[in-house]
């Protein structure tokens, strides 16, 4: 039997496959296209963000998200690609920034210190609404992380990433690997709690309180916070936080991601 409306061919390739229930993984999917539907209303409706995609190739030429489907159209949806060469084609997403910045929503704020850790402006407030992160996201010039597929359906989300895996640690490999932020870390050159940058000060001018009789014989490199006038010292938990982006620069995360 024909179907009671037009219909296009979809065909999501690797991590968009993410986004799609198990069964329908991988494979042709047949998407309603009734009334001239735009490729980009089309994918969402299987529930893929736009901000996930990078290429979408319509009978084998590249077309933009107001591309407009009739029927019968075969369609291939990428993410971003970090090996092949599709310079001519017509790319999807915003050109990285040369700062990356980030806003995290209220379920990602262990990733938002992780990720300040590593040396990124990273805005989280956990009382922020998702008008309110997108608005800002756009003004700031901003990537979205988030882990609520929703948020990056919004028509104005330019910039966003759907966080995968759900610990915090293995949350930072994975951001850092997906949008190749590797030469961007500048570790320990912010605050985790206020986002601030941080300053070196010498040991003498710890201001009293500040830090124990026992660390302030010990060490002799300490950083404040400009902001929130927190300070920092090479203690053992610096070296737990070292040795977790040593391994975020040097392993893959997929090992670690749990089974989709």
């Amino acid at each position: 039997m024909a179907p009671a409306f037009p219909v296009a061919t979809f065909r999501f390739y690797e991590e968009l496959n993410d986004f799609l229930p198990p069964a329908l993984r991988k494979q042709d999917l047949a998407i309603p296209v009734d009334r001239s539907r735009s490729v980009k209303d089309a994918l969402e409706s299987a529930g893929v963000p736009h901000p996930e995609v990078d290429l979408i190739v319509v009978d084998g030429e590249s077309v933009g998200f107001e591309h407009l489907l009739r029927g019968g159209e075969r369609v291939a949806v990428y993410p971003m690609f970090e090996r092949l060469d599709v310079g001519p084609l017509q790319r999807l997403r915003p050109r990285p920034l040369r700062d990356p910045r980030f806003i995290v929503d209220a379920n990602l704020g262990k990733l938002a210190r992780h990720l300040r850790m590593a040396g990124f402006d990273v805005l989280f407030d956990i009382d922020a609404d998702d008008a309110s992160i997108v608005r800002h996201a756009a003004e700031t010039r901003r990537t979205i992380l988030t882990r609520d597929k929703g948020l990056l359906h919004r028509r104005k989300v330019e910039r966003g990433y759907y966080v995968r895996c759900d610990r915090p640690d293995v949350q930072l490999a994975e951001v850092v690997a997906a949008l190749q932020l590797e030469a961007a870390m500048r570790p320990f050159t912010r605050c985790r709690e206020c986002n601030t940058t941080l300053e070196a000060i010498a040991r003498d001018a710890v201001p009293d309180g500040l830090a124990p009789p026992r660390v302030l014989a010990l060490y002799d490199e300490f950083k404040r916070c400009s902001g929130c006038g927190r300070v920092y010292w090479p203690g053992s938990h610096y070296a737990r936080m070292e040795r977790l982006l040593q391994g975020v620069r040097n392993g893959p995360w997929a090992d670690q991601r749990q089974s989709r």
